[in-house]
């Protein structure tokens, strides 16, 4: 599934395509953890569908790479 976000530290937007389902978002914006609902997920792509910060944003901040 295409997932649209904008970076919240840089305002960049990104689209991704993430193996995630409809339900999984629907349960993660219901209030499910959201490695209780995309537990396939890395936590680069769940940090992503949460914030729209991609790794290569924490990285240039001196944040996990």
């Amino acid at each position: 599934m295409k997932i649209k976000r904008t970076s919240m530290l840089t305002g960049i937007v990104r689209t991704k395509d993430l193996p995630v389902t409809r339900q999984q978002i629907k349960e993660w914006e219901a209030g499910a953890l959201i490695q209780d609902a995309m537990p396939n997920l890395s936590d680069d792509d769940r940090e992503f569908v949460k914030t729209g910060i991609v790794a290569e944003e924490w990285a240039a901040l001196g944040g996990k790479e």
